[in-house]
């Protein structure tokens, strides 16, 4: 310990309040030490340096957000807060927090002696877990705590029975600002859900963490586990390894008796449920878990001794049957917008209703052509599952008056009867036009059933998703809220979001190794995704017929000896039209998130 260079030594007196005892640990941006008070108790400080936090650790006040959350929280799961300040030493400015110390040790510290653990000990542990984090989700601002993992649990001893406790909330977020630009250096990848790599974070990653937690604990190591330690230098390449090994089934490792197989296997299709790949399909709160693991939940997904898994072959023709967001590069915050406002709400209805929410009645995409808008809708409705409807302006023309009025009411009268549906309508521009201009009385009577079937459809599990070209010639009415809730801008793809596509669009063909991604993503500047997709596949055909491997050479030239379908004119106009919209409309997503990837 004396190689570790500390902020304090022994007997330094913080604030006049506290001294220091001993040190700890050291972190990324604070340092901890044990510590006593005036009245000689001890206590646990966290000395932050201010200079080391990130930028997302601070609340809009420029408050610690970790400092702020465990102010309000009091729960016996949890480390309880005692004080906070800031301090100045030796001309350098420091916020500390103050918690009751724990008399204890963490499950990493525990583990490193046991090992992994039976599972009697493990319910009791993972229930706790569980308590905690239905404390902090069920907060009028719900809190994720977005770094579980067995050394931010602390058995405490204090009492002569352990009772464990969540610390560490560093990377805790209000779940509402869970999805901004986020914050990921010194998180434990093995505990991550999937979509926290694209910074999205929910309840349901808590749920995914305690998963991991479940496995560790009873199998003595982290699951889909391989070795990190090569790419520490690379954080983006670590974290594709480990999503590549969880393509893989989950494996259960051989156990030392029957006894203990049989009293494990009872709990594996809990631990399978939390760590799904896909949010929709793992628990939906922790209290469903908790009644899980008690026996007193139970669905199709989840038959106590039948646990079954796929096969090396069955996982390999899922991969290459992929649906869904899997197939779409890019997205993320549009993906996150959705996963919240929509298959959140209708998978929590109790929970949404509580707050006096449905979900949404509706989105515009709109965008040049070729970047993806109606493939999206399509995508979604395979994401959740629900029922879908694509509708295009022929599908309601009629040769009668009124006739596309009556059309239009019976495609959401039905949509209602087969709820939870999404509804896709394709150049909507064309189906409720500006009744100011143009349009005659037989399409006023159009827009206006529109706007009828419009409002407030969300109520009725209808999720509208209209996707235009030209969103100047709609009429303004259909834009208010209560009807297209949402007007979201999809631009080109930019460079992260065309190097991913890339990788999607040649995953399964046959190519060379030495494939140079960026360099790829920098000669299609300003392409569409369409374009993308065109390149790929027609590299293929000339490989094809060449009996040749995909290479790096036949792709450039492809690309250089083509033409965007888009022109940069084109673009700059979308660009203006989506800062009409904004001054026009006062609910439209400020970021461009069609395919921004952080």
């Amino acid at each position: 310990m004396s190689s570790i260079e500390t902020i304090l030594t022994k007997s330094t007196i913080i604030d006049e309040k506290y001294s220091v005892q001993f040190f700890i640990k050291k972190g990324r941006h604070a340092d901890t030490y044990r510590v006593k008070d005036k009245a000689g108790n001890t206590k646990f400080l966290k000395l932050f340096y201010y200079a080391k936090i990130h930028s997302t650790q601070f609340d809009s006040e420029g408050n610690i957000k970790e400092i702020e959350f465990l102010k309000q929280i009091d729960h016996p799961n949890i480390v309880k807060f005692h004080d906070s300040g800031e301090w100045i030493y030796n001309n350098n400015r420091y916020a500390y927090l103050v918690l009751d110390f724990i008399s204890g040790e963490t499950l990493a510290e525990r583990m490193k002696r046991e090992h992994s653990f039976d599972w009697y000990y493990v319910k009791q542990i993972i229930s706790s877990v569980l308590n905690g984090l239905k404390y902090l989700h069920n907060l009028t601002k719900p809190v994720i705590h977005n770094n579980l993992n067995n050394q931010n649990i602390i058995m405490d001893m204090s009492r002569n029975v352990y009772i464990p406790k969540l610390i560490d909330f560093a990377y805790a977020r209000n779940f509402q600002n869970s999805t901004k630009v986020y914050y990921r250096e010194g998180l434990v990848p093995y505990y991550l859900a999937p979509e926290c790599f694209n910074n999205v974070f929910s309840p349901q990653t808590d749920i995914y963490s305690v998963g991991a937690l479940m496995y560790h604990l009873l199998f003595g190591m982290p699951p889909w586990f391989i070795d990190i330690s090569n790419y520490n230098n690379d954080r983006e390449e670590l974290e594709n390894a480990v999503l590549n090994e969880r393509k893989k089934p989950l494996k259960i490792p051989n156990l030392q008796s029957s006894k203990e197989d049989s009293d494990i296997s009872e709990f594996l299709p809990i631990i399978e449920k939390a760590l799904s790949q896909k949010t929709e399909q793992r628990f939906s709160t922790v209290t469903e878990m908790l009644k899980a693991i008690n026996g007193q939940f139970e669905t199709k997904t989840i038959k106590k001794n039948n646990v079954t898994r796929p096969s090396a072959k069955e996982q390999q023709n899922k991969d290459k049957s992929k649906i869904g967001f899997s197939q779409i590069a890019g997205m993320d915050t549009l993906k996150e917008i959705l996963y919240n406002d929509v298959i959140r709400a209708l998978e929590e209805k109790e929970l949404y209703q509580e707050y006096g929410l449905t979900i949404p009645n509706g989105m515009l995409l709109y965008g040049p052509p070729g970047c993806g808008k109606s493939f999206f809708a399509e995508k979604l409705s395979e994401e959740v599952g629900y029922n879908y409807v694509e509708v295009m302006p022929s599908t309601l023309a009629s040769r009668y008056i009124h006739g596309s009025q009556e059309k239009i009411g019976k495609l959401f009268d039905d949509a209602r009867k087969n709820a939870p549906t999404i509804i896709n309508f394709d150049e909507f521009d064309a189906l409720v036009p500006k009744r100011d201009s143009h349009a005659g009385s037989h399409q006023s009577g159009e827009v206006n059933e529109f706007l009828s079937q419009l409002n407030n459809c969300g109520k009725d599990d209808i999720f509208v998703i209209a996707s235009t070209n030209q969103p100047d010639l709609i009429d303004s009415a259909v834009l208010r809220a209560g009807r297209i809730d949402k007007v979201i801008y999809l631009p080109p793809p930019d460079y992260k979001a065309r190097k991913e596509m890339f990788k999607l669009f040649l995953e399964d063909r046959p190519v060379e190794k030495d494939i140079d991604y960026d360099k790829l993503a920098k000669l299609t500047e300003n392409y569409v995704s369409v374009d993308i997709k065109h390149f790929v596949d027609e590299a293929a055909r000339e490989s094809l017929t060449k009996k040749e491997k995909i290479s790096q050479e036949t792709l450039v030239y492809i690309i250089t000896k083509s033409q965007p379908t888009v022109s940069l004119n084109d673009i700059n106009k979308y660009e203006r039209i989506n800062e009409d919209l904004k001054g026009q409309k006062s609910n439209v997503e400020k970021a461009k998130v069609g395919f921004k990837i952080k």
